[in-house]
């Protein structure tokens, strides 16, 4: 298993509490800290503009709506993502057919070694 610089801070974006806490318990485990966690594309871009962080998890779909205004905006900003989505991948017209993706229910082996090669590359 691959592992995330020590320290490394994540920006949460997760519509679900139960998941966004597991998610923030994972990352505590492989040595990462949560920086923010928002429900809500207007909250994440909120949260982008005044939280420092080093990657952003994004939940694909927040309750109607989706994440992709908030990746367009970090991929503006040269900030580093990753989707996470509990369906099959992103919707082929995404524009970001190049991002990388978690497949949820995803396990913290997985998610360690999603952060520390996004961050890699």
């Amino acid at each position: 298993m691959s592992q995330p610089p020590v320290g490394t801070r994540v920006l949460i974006v997760e519509d679900d509490t139960i998941i966004a806490m597991t998610a923030e318990d994972m990352l505590d485990e492989c040595g990462c800290k949560t920086a923010a966690i928002a429900v809500s594309v207007a909250e994440a871009l909120a949260r982008a503009a005044d939280t420092d962080f080093d990657i952003a998890l994004l939940d694909l779909n927040l309750k109607d709506e989706n994440s992709l205004p908030v990746a367009q905006h970090l991929r503006d900003a040269g900030k580093r993502f990753i989707f996470a989505t509990g369906y099959d991948g992103l919707p082929a017209d995404s524009g970001f057919a190049d991002a990388p993706v978690i497949s949820k229910p995803y396990r913290i082996e997985q998610l360690a070694t999603v952060i520390a090669q996004t961050l890699s590359d």
